[in-house]
This record gives structure tokens, sequence and C-alpha cells, in this order.
């Protein structure tokens, strides 16, 4: 049985097992690793803040994924095939490593925020 989960280090081996995956995806991992070049050093303790604070509300982010997201698509173009790929990535780490309440939770708002930002970016455009 796989724990929930629970604590920063939790979100840390999700968000860092995840974005390996994502290096590596032959849909998406260009993006991350040619057209933005990521700086992982500085990426991942922003994306555990946001994880952090989307699962147990701590505070530890701020920000605004949608305008960075945004700027994304306006030097790549992005599709439904990168929101779909991102959710199954996320998802299906999620449940290689955990189950429970807060990993159903990280699964639901995963959804729920690449749901938003399609129709934003994909469907209405920023700010219509």
């Amino acid at each position: 049985m796989k724990k929930d989960i629970s604590t920063r280090e939790d979100i840390e081996l999700l968000v860092r097992t995840f974005y390996e995956k994502v290096k590596t995806d032959p849909v998406i991992g260009h993006i991350f690793t040619t057209v933005v070049k990521v700086n992982w050093a500085k990426h991942l303790p922003v994306m555990f803040d946001f994880w952090e604070n989307t699962l147990f509300y701590t505070g530890t982010y701020s920000g605004n994924p949608m305008i960075s997201h945004q700027r994304l698509h306006n030097l790549f173009p992005l599709n439904e095939e990168h929101f779909n790929r991102w959710v199954l990535l996320f998802t299906t780490t999620v449940d290689e490593l955990f189950e429970g309440e807060k990993a159903l939770l990280a699964k639901q708002r995963a959804l729920s925020i690449s749901t938003v930002m399609r129709i934003k970016i994909l469907h209405q455009g920023i700010g219509k």
C-alpha cells in the first residue's frame, strides 16, 4: 500500500519525478528543454512551493502561472495534445508514488488547472 502525500518531502518527490518524465517526453519534453530551456535549479523550488500551497494552503507560492503559460504560448503555440500529455504525466506520476485523499486532490487540481489554462489560452485568449 502506498502512502498519501503528507509532507513537503512528498511534494518534492512528486514534482522531481514528474519533471524527470517531462524532460524526456516526446510530446512536451522539447518545450521544457529546447523552447524555454528551463533553469531547473530555479523552476523546481517554485513548483515545490506551488504544489505545497495547492495541496496544503501554506501560502508558500506567489506567482501567476497563467501569465507565464501565456508567455510560453506566445513563444511556442501550445495545443490540446500538450495539455493532455501534461495531465497524463502528472496523474500517472501521482498514481505511481501515492494514494489517498491528497493524492486524489493533486490529480483533481492538476486537471482543473490544465482545463482553466487550456480554455483561457487556447479558446479565449488571456484577459478576454
